[in-house]
């Protein structure tokens, strides 16, 4: 990936600075379209519900069913049967109550941003080995759109956040409100019909959505 293209990801670690929840723990709608995050998903699921059965059943057990029944099989395969349920369903209501629907939609938008990322990567990649021939003007101003999207889902997650602790501090952060829509406007492609303008007419779309969300976080 060449380094002007590293320079515009944005990272799980700067995610969780910008939201205080790590990326992987706020189910979004979308990964349930797309059937391999929805594997990944499931099985992550299953892996955290099978790692904390053991530390939890021995711990109901240790502590309630021997001083209560005594030594019972039953019971110690009732909870084995019980408890990974219990783990999936109370991460789920977790997630509903702690993971404002305006952060799932907002991180949606970071996925989108970064698939125009890797489309740009994979471009670069044909470009060298000679399989296709790109626009070098193209690629700055998608480049230049992708910075300009950055900076505005930067913000839009800085807002969310300063609205869930106290909805006035957003007021006293009217840098946080500004975007670059009208900038992203003026830029163009030479070739309508080029991968760079089917890049760059998504990148305005994310930047459209990213606005919309920040006008109602502003509302609410």
């Amino acid at each position: 990936m060449q380094p002007d293209l590293v320079g515009l990801e944005i990272s799980k670690g700067e995610l969780k600075r910008l939201t205080g929840f790590d990326p992987e723990d706020v189910f979004r709608p979308s990964i349930m379209a797309d059937k391999d995050k929805r594997l990944s998903f499931f099985l992550n699921e299953a892996l955290v519900a099978l790692a904390l059965t053991p530390i939890i059943v021995g711990g109901i057990y240790a502590f309630i069913i021997l001083p209560t029944l005594g030594s019972s099989n039953k019971m110690g395969v009732i909870l084995l049967i019980i408890v990974p349920v219990a783990v999936v369903v109370g991460r789920s209501l977790w997630r509903k109550k702690n993971c404002p629907h305006a952060l799932t939609i907002l991180l949606d938008e970071v996925e989108k941003y970064h698939q125009v990322v890797q489309a740009i990567d994979i471009n670069d990649q044909l470009t060298n080995s000679g399989n296709t021939q790109g626009n070098i003007s193209d690629r700055e101003q998608v480049i230049s759109a992708l910075q300009l999207i950055r900076e505005d889902l930067v913000r839009a997650l800085k807002s969310e956040r300063i609205l869930r602790d106290n909805k006035k501090l957003l007021a006293n952060n009217q840098d946080l409100v500004v975007n670059n829509l009208a900038n992203l406007q003026t830029l163009q492609v030479s070739s309508q019909a080029s991968e760079y303008a089917q890049l760059l007419n998504q990148s305005l779309q994310i930047a459209l959505d990213v606005q919309a969300e920040i006008r109602k976080l502003q509302k609410v």
